[in-house]
């Protein structure tokens, strides 16, 4: 979908800042690319937090998001000033309103979180489907959780920015009805597995050893379970699953590529490795293609992130996902249900001792490699032209 020769702009959640990598958003985009690049768009300009990096790591054009910060009210009255154009002439703003202006297309893949407790995803969205819009440069959403949670300001603009979409992709059936709610066209919505399920791995990976292992990736989010309890039960199920004869694997899906190594998801593991009598492996944070193949080949994956799952059900791989709230709950109940299996579980069953049996369940029944194709269709219509 495009209007003619020029560059795609793609907007996500992506460009390493601090040394933090956030695997699952870097591989939405990088399926993005892949895809792109396959159907001959090549000239592709990420919106990325840190241009200088994402330029690095993809080897494309990279320019600055919009800089909003602050509260809601000041996110919001920045992106108005962009839309009315009151900036100064050294506004780092004008080169990604000139990108956006001279576009083919504008496409957002990652970043799958618009929800309230997220308003930059939805305002700065929203603004550059307005710039999108203005420019006469068609919009296209693809791999997105709407809601749960939404303000009634925080769904006007919402629905505003899906009014202006050339197509939508979401990712679960709850978040299809919530479009369907907030009027998207039923020619223009799909409901697609998420954009980084099928990503190629054709690089160098890492290798925990030839055992059957089980990988697991915690989110320091517990929601409102105590984190200490939180901690012990994750303990005792995975001393339960190494005494069934896996090895246990941490990967932190949100961690440290360089400097202090106890950042982002790597408090976690190790608050939980201390708690536990089996011993356990750790691999280091490294890239997505790295994060999918260790998903892929590992016999279980337990995680509380939402990527592990999607990688690991894709390739059939039994998982048990869990939930500390709602928008954890739809998000791995959709990535599971996308490939078959139903192994969800609440924190309120972790903490009851369920989790042991809920892992038995998943592995008894095993699961299914998904099929691309419908995934490859999608990406037809997204970048093809």
């Amino acid at each position: 979908m495009g209007t003619g020769s020029g560059h795609t702009v793609s907007i996500g959640d992506i460009g390493v800042v601090d040394g933090m990598m956030h695997i699952g958003d870097e591989a939405m985009f990088e399926q993005f690319l892949d895809q792109a690049r396959a159907r001959g768009v090549n000239d592709v300009v990420a919106i990325s937090s840190n241009p200088a990096e994402t330029t690095e790591r993809y080897g494309i054009r990279s320019i600055a998001r919009f800089g909003l910060t602050g509260s809601r009210d000041e996110m919001l009255a920045r992106a108005n000033l962009v839309l009315a154009g009151d900036l100064p002439a050294d506004d780092p703003a004008h080169e990604t309103l000139d990108a956006i202006a001279a576009a083919r297309r504008v496409v957002v893949t990652g970043a799958g979180n618009l929800a309230s407790t997220w308003p930059v995803h939805i305002i700065e969205h929203w603004l550059i489907a307005m710039l999108a819009d203005r420019a006469g440069v068609p919009f296209v959403i693809t791999g997105q959780t709407l809601g749960p949670e939404l303000t009634a300001s925080d769904a006007a603009l919402l629905s505003e920015m899906l009014d202006t979409a050339a197509l939508v992709g979401v990712r679960e059936g709850a978040s299809f009805r919530l479009a369907d709610t907030l009027g998207v066209p039923e020619e223009l919505l799909s409901q697609q597995v998420d954009d980084a399920s099928f990503l190629a791995i054709d690089r160098p990976t890492p290798d925990p050893g030839s055992s059957p292992y089980c990988l697991v990736s915690l989110s320091t989010h517990v929601g409102a379970a105590d984190k200490d309890a939180f901690q012990g039960a994750v303990a005792a199920l995975l001393d339960d699953i190494a005494a069934r004869g896996l090895d246990i694997v941490f990967l932190a899906h949100f961690g440290p590529i360089d400097g202090d190594p106890l950042r982002g998801d790597v408090v976690m593991h190790e608050a939980v490795r201390t708690r536990m009598t089996a011993p356990s492996l750790v691999e280091p944070t490294g890239t997505s293609t790295e994060a999918a193949w260790l998903a892929r080949r590992a016999s279980l994956v337990v995680s509380s992130r939402y990527h592990p799952a999607v990688f690991a059900a894709a390739a059939g791989v039994p998982t048990l996902g869990i939930a500390v709230d709602e928008y954890t709950t739809v998000k791995l109940t959709g990535a599971l249900g996308a490939f078959g299996q139903s192994g969800v579980i609440s924190s309120a069953e972790l903490l009851a001792g369920e989790a042991p049996a809920a892992v038995a369940r998943v592995r008894a029944e095993g699961g299914t490699r998904g099929n691309p194709e419908k995934s490859r269709m999608w990406w037809d219509r997204v970048v093809g032209d």
